[in-house]
């Protein structure tokens, strides 16, 4: 990679010498995906929302614009996560106008339930505030940021209604183009990757109604993010993995990381394998869940 691309250039923490690697790749995605769906908006390729005539393809390719506008922000600002958390919000509206006149939602212990107002007013921002921002957490080691969400994506694919199929081809197959590479550690997709794959898993989930599927397929994010929290707000202390070398080490249990390399020295690829393990394991129950209760 020459000095002058276009792509600015991060030294990888993780590596000997700590490599430069080019950071912001996500931009592929957030492009890839836009014009992809915006096709797919222009062809008539999937059903338009019968109620209130909105189409979900031009629905999702804003919601993923914007994550790829708040993930650059972040990347070119450094924004404090008391902004970073309540951003994702925003999105809120184009779903809600695609939901128009539809508050049910499926819950596994109680059926399909009508939230009326408060599906807008609540449930809708908050999938989204804490799914964007728990993929966002959940990163720092070459992988994380595209491995996982590939997998959480297949799961969404194979448990949502065949017609909303389409909406999902290309952006999974870019995500995993992107996760060969991020797993090599020969690029990084930055904030503007995570965030904008962050909001592609929640806006999917709500414009396919299987919002359930993707809490139980999250569940390693969202046990990450409650480590974190947890530690940061009641003993003012962060997470930090340390790196000798040639492993990843931790001398505490404040996130997933650091949970896994707790006294014990691993590698950055078995570290990366045992997260998405779990994040595997994660979405294959949500999906047999979801069979089952067919």
């Amino acid at each position: 990679m020459k000095e002058n691309s276009l792509f600015p250039r991060v030294p990888d923490h993780h590596k000997p010498n700590k490599p430069l690697v080019p950071n912001g790749l996500g931009i592929i995605f957030v492009f890839a995906s836009v014009i992809y769906l915006f096709l797919i908006y222009c062809f008539d390729l999937v059903e338009i929302n019968a109620s209130n005539g909105v189409s979900p393809a031009l629905t999702l390719a804003v919601c993923v614009l914007f994550g790829g506008f708040m993930g650059l922000l972040d990347d070119w600002m450094d924004l404090r996560w008391r902004y970073k958390a309540f951003f994702p919000i925003f999105v809120a509206l184009p779903l809600a106008a695609f939901r128009e006149g539809d508050t049910w939602m499926a819950t596994y212990i109680f059926g399909k339930v009508n939230f009326g107002i408060y599906f807008y007013v609540f449930i809708i921002p908050i999938i989204l505030a804490i799914v964007t921002n728990a993929v966002n957490q959940l990163g720092g080691l070459n992988g994380l940021e595209t491995i996982c969400p590939s997998i959480v994506l297949f799961g969404l694919l194979l448990g949502s209604d065949p017609k909303f199929h389409v909406l999902l081809y290309v952006p999974l197959l870019v995500n995993v183009i992107l996760a060969y590479f991020n797993f090599r550690g020969k690029i990084f997709v930055g904030n503007t990757g995570s965030f904008a794959i962050g909001i592609t898993l929640a806006s999917f989930a709500l414009v396919a109604n299987i919002e359930q599927t993707l809490v139980i397929s999250i569940t390693p994010y969202i046990l990450n993010s409650s480590l974190i929290l947890l530690n940061y707000f009641f003993f003012r202390a962060g997470a930090r993995v340390s790196f000798d070398g040639e492993k990843l080490f931790s001398d505490h249990r404040r996130s997933l990381i650091t949970l896994i390399t707790y006294n014990r020295r691993l590698s950055e690829r078995q570290v990366v394998a045992l997260i998405s393990l779990l994040v595997a394991i994660s979405t294959c129950v949500a999906l047999l869940i979801e069979w089952l209760l067919l």
